[in-house]
């Protein structure tokens, strides 16, 4: 409660009216948390005439921007309300919770003489979830995503580069919020990297500054596919480090299911054709295995079928991963070794038993 504490009082010396209000509404929810409820009413009813959702909107308003070509730097993005779809290794959802858990009980480990660094860096290929995680964390601290838009934060004018980085950390700090740096490598990148301007290596120290200033009392989450470009100096600034990988046989099976639940489909009732379906998948993200999901549902209501099969199934992972640079054979064959019959391939290619009969022989 510290820290609310001590953002109350730097708004009112600014006459900041919306970072007293947002962290005096914090404030309310941690004192109702920890069992005073009274004292909690009474922030509230001091703060019934501010809106908790009017400040934030507002705050959307004066979103900073980049003074070359004024577009925003920050997307504001408020706490889901519904469910996010979370299929992650038990080791991955320790390591998440944690972190949740370390950031939920900061006042309590502050008080009692530890430093909380609440920093996270996530990284691993694209589609895996990283983002899916920080919408997660937000959803589950209650608190909204300030995004930083790098197409726009990264400007042509490399000077105001930094200026804008500065402009992202200081708007962060002034609510209760966490700050999500996706793509973190654009702005991270080693500074020995030998074709880089000298400009933007002074980009990383001001970078490295900010985060220091900001993880002593506030969230930072940031995300990179590219974790080997970073430069070594940006690991020692995250206490917290999550590497999210492609999901296993048994993840695939989940995600499946998940994506799958609700359809008329013979995988979720045949666990041999769910094994075999998620071994076609192996080496995909779970974006990837989603989008081959969705194919094969759409195709479903097109074609005005009641039903999936694991036929259609692996058809659209045949197509997903040839990109439709595919011949007819290839696909013919493809669908023979994982042994579909004759006369079902003759009607998924939508060609003659003879023609099929011929590529097999």
């Amino acid at each position: 409660m510290y820290t609310e504490i001590l953002k109350i009082i730097e708004g009112g010396l600014s006459k900041d009216v919306k970072k007293v209000s947002s962290y005096a509404k914090l404030l309310a929810e941690n004192i109702a948390k920890s069992g005073d409820a009274k004292l909690s009413e009474k922030i509230l009813k001091v703060l019934k005439d501010v809106k908790s959702q009017a400040v934030y909107l507002d705050q959307l308003v004066a979103t900073p921007v980049d003074q070359e070509t004024r577009m925003k730097i920050v997307d504001f993005v408020m706490p889901e309300d519904g469910s996010i779809d979370m299929v992650f290794s038990k080791q991955l959802e320790d390591s998440v919770q944690q972190f949740i858990t370390i950031n939920s009980h900061k006042n309590t480990l502050r008080a009692a003489g530890l430093d909380v660094n609440s920093s996270l860096l996530l990284y691993g290929p694209p589609g895996c979830g990283k983002t899916t995680v920080a919408r997660y964390i937000s959803k589950t601290l209650g608190l909204p995503l300030v995004v930083a838009r790098l197409d726009s934060l990264v400007s042509s004018l490399l000077g105001n580069t930094s200026k804008n980085i500065r402009k992202v950390f200081e708007f962060a700090s002034n609510q209760p919020c966490i700050l999500f740096l996706d793509e973190f490598d654009a702005i991270a990148k080693a500074r020995d990297d030998q074709h880089e301007l000298g400009e933007l290596k002074r980009v990383i120290n001001s970078l490295l500054q900010n985060i220091d200033e900001f993880t002593e009392n506030n969230i930072l989450i940031a995300a990179t596919n590219h974790h080997e470009l970073l430069d070594k100096a940006i690991w020692r600034r995250f206490n917290h480090i999550i590497e999210i990988g492609l999901p296993n046989k048994d993840e695939i099976v989940d995600l499946l299911k998940l994506y799958l639940g609700g359809q008329d489909c013979d995988l979720l009732s045949d666990q041999k054709k769910m094994d075999k379906a998620a071994l076609l998948m192996i080496e995909l993200s779970p974006a990837s295995i989603k989008s081959i999901s969705q194919n094969t549902i759409a195709r479903k209501i097109i074609e005005s079928r009641s039903s999936i099969t694991y036929e259609d199934i692996i058809m659209q992972v045949f197509l997903f991963k040839h990109h439709g640079a595919y011949t007819q054979d290839q696909l013919i064959n493809f669908l023979n070794n994982q042994g579909v019959s004759q006369n079902l391939i003759k009607e998924l290619c939508k060609i003659s038993i003879r023609q099929v009969r011929n590529v097999l022989k």
